[in-house]
């Protein structure tokens, strides 16, 4: 075969029924220039077998996942907070400052990252509709 290896990607597992996920992935999209991200819904089949060999549960959608380097022999599975501080932490600029955060017990983040969680409906809302991502775009997107 001939051509350039497609390089893994990290996927984002998120809730897309919530206002706050949504502006999340799109402040990722604007600014990963790498093209190093690409987003599922918990709500879609992909998240369902992607967090089955972690035991874990997509109906739980207070959680957002990453897998990092998706597509490699050992996957790991980031959640709740080490989850947005790995993300923020892969873009480019400022956003790398996020690693600090890393610094931080996780009990300590996720009690942070818990609090929004419980209160990102009411403050953020659910979209009205499930925006189309822009044809430019849309192969960053699984389900």
């Amino acid at each position: 075969m001939s051509g350039t290896p497609v390089a893994p990607h990290h996927v984002v597992l998120f809730d897309g029924d919530c206002g706050l996920c949504s502006r999340f992935v799109q402040l990722v999209l604007s600014r990963d220039r790498d093209d190093k991200f690409r987003f599922a819904p918990l709500q879609g089949s992909f998240a369902t077998k992607a967090l089955a060999p972690h035991g874990k549960d997509p109906r739980e959608l207070t959680t957002v996942y990453v897998i990092p380097r998706q597509g490699t022999t050992s996957p790991r599975l980031l959640e709740k907070a080490r989850a947005v501080v790995f993300i923020l932490s892969e873009l480019p600029g400022m956003w790398k400052l996020a690693r600090l955060l890393s610094l931080i017990p996780t009990p300590i983040l996720n009690a942070a990252y818990n609090l929004v969680a419980k209160v990102r409906y009411r403050l953020f809302g659910k979209p009205r509709a499930c925006p189309a991502p822009d044809p430019s775009i849309r192969h960053r997107f699984i389900d």
